[in-house]
């Protein structure tokens, strides 16, 4: 896949780009602010604005390496220039859920003896949930980490990303903690990785947030067992819950 703008410059909503391509219901950008979605992530929302016009973004679709942007409606082509605007809230909204689930990640990795992911959802309405391959935890156990993530929450911890070959990705021991997902690399063999500092490294293609004191608290809704290996924990931000 190509790099997304949207991972290098996560704070910036609003772009003036070139339409270099268009279809009936959707158009090709020369650079995109949006994030397509993928990973659990949802999708960005948004619109595409110009000089007497406007049309939302109802979807993506990857389409031989290039990103079509899926129109609400039907238009005459657009021009050549257009403002591309994403959504400032939801967009907020699925860092702060992804950056946190990353938190719970870190913290059920150390304390569960490296507990793999098993799915993960993020969700419009503040909620999310992430699977974990733990057959024997004790629930009381995992309920317990909230405190421990909310602290690491205020703690403001910084969070970057950056790009390492794919080959050192799998060379390096819980840089890859899904169980059957890996982040694809780039179209030059680069796998995207996240770091919260002091806390957690790993591969990841989602957006986040510049530190974790940008999130409100989370709460653990729910555990469930699913399956003979798989428990689930859901959690809501403290705003939204």
């Amino acid at each position: 896949m190509s790099r997304y703008f949207c991972l290098d410059h996560p704070d910036v909503l609003t772009l003036t780009t070139e339409v270099t391509d268009a279809r009936p219901g959707r158009v090709l950008l020369a650079e995109s602010p949006f994030y397509p979605g993928g990973g659990g992530q949802l999708s960005d929302r948004g619109t595409l604005a110009w000089d007497g016009g406007e049309v939302a973004i109802s979807g993506f679709e990857s389409e031989g390496g290039h990103l079509w942007h899926l129109l609400a409606e039907p238009i005459e082509l657009p021009p050549a220039s257009v403002e591309a605007r994403v959504d400032g809230p939801f967009r907020h909204l699925m860092r702060a859920l992804h950056t946190d689930l990353h938190i719970v990640n870190a913290v059920v990795f150390q304390d569960f003896d490296g507990a793999l992911v098993t799915g993960v959802q993020m969700n419009e309405d503040g909620t999310a949930r992430i699977d974990f391959d733990l057959p024997h935890a004790d629930n009381e156990h995992l309920r317990a980490i909230e405190e421990t993530v909310n602290a690491l929450i205020r703690q403001d911890l910084a969070v970057h990303a950056h790009h390492i070959p794919e080959a050192a990705a799998f060379a390096e021991p819980g840089l890859i903690r899904s169980r059957s997902v890996t982040p694809p690399p780039t179209s030059d063999g680069q796998v995207r990785i996240v770091e919260i500092a002091g806390l957690d490294r790993q591969a990841c293609g989602g957006t986040h947030l510049a530190s974790t004191g940008a999130s409100p608290p989370i709460h653990i809704l729910k555990i469930d067992n699913e399956g003979r290996h798989n428990r689930r924990l859901r959690i809501g931000l403290a705003d939204s819950a």
